[in-house]
């Protein structure tokens, strides 16, 4: 029993070491989104892309709006001429000079163009809400991948403080062989194999700390911070085992945001083919100015010439005959409205596969943690009983060794086993739109 208070109190005081070394800085999962969702560059990208689809969304870019020029133009010359009349006089001038001025506005407003403006008007909006979309798409991947970073971080401190544990057994059993062999007890193979053993255990150590700090960059990566910032994670972390999988289906075709952008896109489709089938009809425009000439000419008829004024007009035009490229054209538009149906038949078969996929490995997963934990519990014990017949010399190094070994493993695979449970959850939630944290 004392053996196995030396351990408890050893283990006690290893995780509190390593705790006050982690908590440098405590980052919870909450903060972790905060900032992934302020910094992360794929999400900037993205909402830029918006802003532009949110920027072409207006009137004007429709073509609903009327269009207005202002015009200005000056020139002149400088000439010598000779002018002859009918009746045989020449009139002569050197360096005549010439000049002109105009400026004015004008106005051209298309009143009808076969309803194509409205129809682009509904296009441009629909790619603005698709463009929404795609913002919820990088965001739900940008959080999966940062709680698939936070939670691999939880998982790889658990094994780090896990194997410094390791290290204390073995140092304890090191002790046990060094001091039975300084008694008469024992044997300085047994010392040899027990340091050897300790060596072991403190370069999976290392090795387990080193891949902490590499998973620390790589959280700190989707972070879009700096890169050597340390820091440490909640190593708690449940599992989330009420989720079904008739409800997540049903979520999917409602939220998940992948396919609402899919039919999103067939709708754009099918409102450019409305735009194609406008140019069947005629347009109408309306057009109004507003014009001043001026010029001067000595060797004119008039020296001077002056004129100001509004002009106005309608003019209508239709399209009888292009080389049947409206009617291309046309089936040209049909082709993408099929085509994007088709498409999202495909996006939803895909979702759904990963839905029923994942949520299969989910269910896998929840029924091994509950094996996994019990594994841990017995192997915990086995290595407390081994521990204390080892103290007594009833067993051999060897036996001793492989009890750790046992509860080593038990412990790893209880790790990696409620991570995978932990990513299962967080996938599915993902694919059904219902990540929102």
């Amino acid at each position: 029993m004392k053996i196995k208070s030396y351990i408890y109190a050893t283990l006690t005081i290893c995780l509190c070491s390593i705790s006050s070394v982690f908590a440098q800085e405590k980052l919870t999962l909450q903060e972790a989104i905060s900032i992934a969702l302020q910094n992360n560059y794929d999400i900037k990208l993205v909402k830029n892309e918006v802003e532009i689809a949110k920027n072409n969304s207006n009137l004007g870019n429709a073509g609903m709006l009327p269009i207005v020029t202002g015009d200005f133009s000056t020139g002149g010359s400088r000439q010598n001429t000779v002018q002859t009349q009918a009746s045989g006089t020449e009139r002569r001038i050197n360096g005549a000079r010439n000049s002109n001025m105009a400026y004015g506005f004008g106005i051209n407003w298309t009143v009808f163009d076969g309803f194509s403006m409205f129809a682009n008007r509904e296009r441009l909006k629909t790619l603005e809400e698709q463009g929404e979309k795609n913002v919820n798409t990088q965001i739900l991947n940008t959080i999966t991948e940062v709680l698939t970073a936070y939670y691999n971080m939880a998982k790889q401190q658990q094994l780090v403080v896990a194997a410094d544990s390791t290290i204390d057994v073995s140092a304890l059993r090191l002790r046990i062989a060094d001091s039975k062999l300084k008694i008469g007890r024992g044997s300085k193979l047994d010392v040899v194999a027990a340091q050897v053993d300790y060596n072991t255990d403190t370069s999976t150590y290392l090795q387990q700390k080193n891949l902490l700090n590499n998973y620390m960059v790589t959280l700190n990566r989707l972070l879009a911070r700096d890169i050597t910032t340390k820091f440490s994670v909640d190593n708690i972390f449940d599992i989330d085992a009420s989720l079904n999988y008739t409800t997540l289906a049903s979520q999917l075709e409602q939220l998940n945001p992948a396919l609402q952008s899919a039919i999103l896109n067939q709708r754009v489709a099918e409102l450019s083919l409305k735009q194609v089938q406008g140019n069947r009809y005629p347009q109408i425009s309306l057009n109004s100015g507003y014009d001043f000439n001026k010029s001067e000419s000595p060797t004119g008829f008039n020296t001077q010439f002056r004129a100001r004024g509004f002009s106005y007009g309608l003019t209508a035009s239709i399209n009888i005959f292009n080389g049947f490229l409206q009617r291309q054209n046309e089936r040209n538009a049909k082709v993408n409205i099929s085509t994007a149906k088709t498409q999202v038949e495909q996006t939803k078969q895909n979702l759904v596969a990963q839905l029923t996929e994942a949520y299969q490995n989910y269910t896998t997963f929840l029924e091994l943690v509950k094996l996994e934990q019990g594994n841990v519990n017995l192997a915990n014990q086995n290595l407390d009983i081994t521990l204390e017949k080892y103290r007594l010399g009833n067993i051999t190094p060897l036996e001793l060794r492989e009890a750790q070994r046992n509860a080593i493993n038990a412990n790893n695979r209880y790790l990696e086993i409620k991570y995978q449970a932990k990513l299962s959850e967080i996938y599915l939630k993902q694919i059904s739109g219902t990540l929102n944290l």
